[in-house]
């Protein structure tokens, strides 16, 4: 879609308070002047004309705030703003990367208004929406000072880091996870604290300097500029300033004059030209939001982000097992545990202890595929004893949630100071793909080896979207064992195929699933069986599909 000339101008300029100790008649003053500060800026509301009268009133969304949750509530459904759509085929490689739309303009010129408005009229499940703000440079100590007096223009190309931009966008376009630096525009400042996102459906990658770059413009899919008139934009500016951020309008007219205005003619309305699409009015004009919407959801459809589970179900039947997977031995006690946890007439509480048995023999033979490595050690009796100790830096584990939490005791119990992760795969009933709710994962799991945790797995579906968010936070593939109490063929099959380093270890495979997608003779629904919640009714098949699947 072609762009027609256009114009806008660049994002906020942050300015520090004084750091100087105030005088009580200083603190009266300034007292006073914030009281007017507050006044001028409702005043200021009162210049601008209304937004989206069109439309029904926005409801928020909170992907760029660290301390709300990653969702966006519309009139129809819940989106989610930071989760991991399953969109890798039946090999577990990508089938398709996402959709990145780029979203510049002016300061102040409603891009991000824009971009949530967009969002809600998309009502796609997966969104993420990236702001260019949290990618300002650290800034020196000199630097520190200049913007300090309203000194430093942060309205220039080189205030942003634009390798970072690109390696973050790069990685969610591939649906891996990133981790996004929070901007203090108080301090000026990144704070210590960094805020993870995964890749999306749909990525909106807004900022001032959205269109600045060659190789960013390259990942941008499809790329808008949001135009305001620069009256506006200087009124919204000077209100935001002063009501969000606590400056004085003297400070903000200073700054908009020297850097935001000079900066928005040099750099920002010159990449107008870039854009496939110009919005007039900004958040206003919803005649163009609706058309953006139009092309975004053709383009989505063109590109069939779909789980397809009947290629899943038919890709590896009739071949061997593979060699990554290891059975515990089916000795006569074994054997005679799995007799009593699959028999329907077994208690709960006899069902719970043998599967706990089961669970610590897994674990323990889990271990013995853990690397090891020659050590020395001297016994209390002053003799030197050639034994084995760990080569692996630190052991965690992952449970699937809810069934696979059962094995963490299990896994406490062997393993001194392990630490715990979990996630939450529910199967989408509309589409039948699993989709990650919650994830909770220890920091620098990357060096660790993972014991991934499931009681049953079934088609893989949910076993292969938890093994892409462990290799999406850089767990090696080598380093994941996926465990479980029983698993089906066809499970084992998808996720060795997908995923052909990851070793899988169970107590024993049966051979095939029912139509409803459970196994066969099966163990019954683990979860509802531990727990002693009322079972699913057939048909639904919730507990077996969207957590063990």
């Amino acid at each position: 879609m072609a762009a027609p000339p256009a114009r806008a101008d660049a994002d906020p300029s942050p300015t520090s308070p004084p750091t100087a100790r105030d005088t009580p008649g200083r603190q009266a003053e300034k007292s006073e002047t914030a009281c007017e500060d507050r006044s001028n800026a409702e005043s200021l509301d009162r210049l601008l004309p209304p937004v989206g009268t069109g439309r029904s009133p926005r409801k928020r969304t909170t992907s760029q705030c660290k301390s709300e949750p990653p969702l966006l509530r519309t009139s129809k459904r819940t989106i989610y703003t930071a989760g991991r759509p399953p969109w890798y085929n039946e090999h577990g490689t990508q089938s398709k990367e996402a959709f990145a739309i780029g979203l510049g303009g002016g300061s102040a010129s409603g891009k991000t208004t824009v971009a949530r408005m967009i969002i809600e009229a998309l009502d796609v499940p997966w969104v993420v929406l990236l702001s260019m703000d949290s990618f300002y440079k650290v800034l020196t100590e000199q630097q520190q000072e200049q913007a300090a007096h309203n000194n430093f223009n942060f309205d220039h190309p080189d205030a942003f880091d634009f390798d970072l931009i690109i390696s973050t966008l790069k990685k969610l376009k591939q649906g891996k996870s990133v981790k996004v630096p929070i901007y203090d525009f108080t301090t000026h400042s990144r704070k210590k604290d960094w805020k993870t996102l995964y890749g999306a459906n749909v990525i909106i990658f807004e900022g001032i300097m959205a269109f600045a770059d060659k190789t960013l413009l390259e990942l941008l899919d499809m790329k808008i500029f949001v135009d305001t008139d620069s009256d506006i934009r200087l009124v919204r500016r000077l209100r935001r300033d002063i009501s969000e951020r606590g400056r004085d309008i003297e400070g903000v007219i200073k700054q908009y004059n020297k850097f935001v205005k000079p900066s928005f003619d040099q750099y920002i309305q010159p990449t107008m030209r870039l854009a496939d699409i110009v919005v007039p009015r900004g958040s206003g004009n919803t005649v163009a939001i609706d058309l953006i919407v139009q092309h975004v959801h053709s383009q989505l459809e063109e590109r069939k982000l779909r789980w397809d589970m009947a290629a899943l179900a038919s890709a590896h039947q009739c071949h061997p097992l593979p060699r990554t997977l290891s059975v515990l031995k089916s000795t006569p006690q074994v054997r005679g545990m799995h007799t009593i946890i699959r028999d329907k007439e077994t208690s709960r509480d006899e069902f719970i202890f043998y599967s706990k048995r089961l669970m610590r023999l897994l674990i323990e033979h889990a271990l013995s595929f853990l690397p090891f490595q020659d050590c020395v050690v001297q016994t209390p009796q002053g003799q030197d004893y050639a034994g084995k100790c760990y080569a692996g830096k630190q052991i965690t584990g992952v449970s699937i949630l809810r069934a696979g939490e059962t094995m963490e005791p299990a896994l406490r119990a062997v393993c001194k100071d392990v630490r715990i992760g979990t996630i939450l795969i529910q199967t989408n009933q509309l589409t039948g793909e699993p989709e990650l709710h919650y994830l909770r994962l220890p920091k620098d799991i990357s060096d660790d080896h993972v014991i991934l945790m499931d009681c049953t797995v079934s088609t893989g579906a949910a076993a292969m979207m938890a093994v892409r968010v462990l290799l999406d936070h850089d767990v090696p593939e080598d380093k994941i064992f996926l465990l479980s109490l029983l698993m089906a063929e066809m499970g084992v099959h998808s996720v060795a195929y997908a995923f052909p380093r990851v070793r899988i270890i169970t107590t024993a495979v049966d051979k095939r699933v029912n139509d409803l997608f459970r196994i066969i003779p099966g163990i019954g629904n683990f979860g509802d069986r531990y727990f002693g919640t009322d079972a699913v009714p057939d048909g639904s098949d919730e507990e077996e599909v969207a957590y063990t699947g």
